[in-house]
């Protein structure tokens, strides 16, 4: 199945402690290209973010942003009074053995480590909803990317259907196009007959014999369609082969102009280079 490299994706989670959303968005790249903006709290997750894009995709430039919103309740200090209790026995054997030593202010007693605790959801619970949102969305990206991949495989076809029009038309020209040929060689054969040089007319004979055959890209042109119509059924990436496809479809279109000696050989060479250009743009979207 065709993937597209183009799609959006959003989902949403809340708890009691908070709430998460998370966008992913892809657009047409040669490469790979993930691009994660995540909040501070959450930067170690972005290992197995990359990871699992890596295993889901195989082009695209892919923009994730990840949002989390603490729960008012949540937020805020608190003291830990066991934290406090203990380090106010301790005072007390100080003064004891020390009686000259100074009673410490609340502020020295809340930097000291434990007794002041930041009040906030349980950061391993956090990461797990946000590596399961992060799933999700990729799962509905992929969907995304696998639905525009299939409108661009009609679009496509229709070209391709297009094409073998083109070429069939071809076909039937060839007796006119014989015809034209033969016309043209009496016509040099008049100018070189005066001139009595046989290598001069036979290099004008071969000359002309192969500018007016075009069987041989006709043939080709056919190979390349169908060959294009096998790679719209294929599993994974085929953006890049059905890129280089382009190219040697363009080459045959441009190869049957240039032999063409009637009028209608030319207007079929030109609507086939139109028909190519557009599946290209249509392409460059293909993963």
């Amino acid at each position: 199945m065709v993937h597209s490299m183009t799609a959006f994706a959003r989902q949403e989670h809340a708890a009691d402690w908070g709430s998460l959303q998370l966008e992913l968005r892809s657009v047409n790249q040669r490469y790979l290209e993930p691009h994660l903006r995540l909040p501070e709290s959450l930067r170690d997750l972005e290992p197995a973010f990359r990871e699992a894009l890596r295993q889901q995709l195989a082009r695209g430039k892919v923009e994730c942003t990840l949002r989390f919103e603490a729960a008012g309740a949540a937020e805020g200090l608190s003291v830990n009074p066991a934290r406090l209790a203990e380090l106010a026995r301790a005072l007390d054997e100080v003064r004891q053995a020390v009686t000259d030593t100074r009673t410490p202010d609340a502020l020295a007693l809340l930097d000291y480590p434990g007794v002041l605790e930041s009040r906030g959801p349980d950061p391993e619970s956090v990461k797990a909803a946000a590596l399961a949102l992060f799933q999700a969305a990729l799962d509905d990206l992929v969907a995304g990317r696998a639905r525009e991949g299939e409108k661009l495989a009609e679009l496509i076809r229709d070209r391709l259907v297009a094409i073998n029009a083109q070429v069939a038309e071809v076909r039937t020209l060839m007796p006119q196009i014989l015809e034209r040929q033969r016309s043209l060689l009496l016509e040099r054969l008049e100018t070189v007959r005066a001139e009595l040089d046989p290598q001069r007319l036979e290099a004008e004979l071969a000359l002309l014999a192969q500018k007016a055959d075009v069987d041989e890209e006709l043939d080709r042109l056919a190979t390349h369609v169908a060959e294009v119509e096998r790679q719209l059924t294929q599993q994974g990436p085929v953006g890049r082969r059905l890129d280089f496809l382009m190219q040697e479809l363009n080459r045959e279109a441009n190869t049957l102009s240039s032999k063409s000696v009637v009028a209608s050989t030319t207007r079929c060479a030109v609507e086939l280079k139109v028909l190519i250009e557009q599946m290209r743009e249509q392409i460059q979207n293909i993963e």
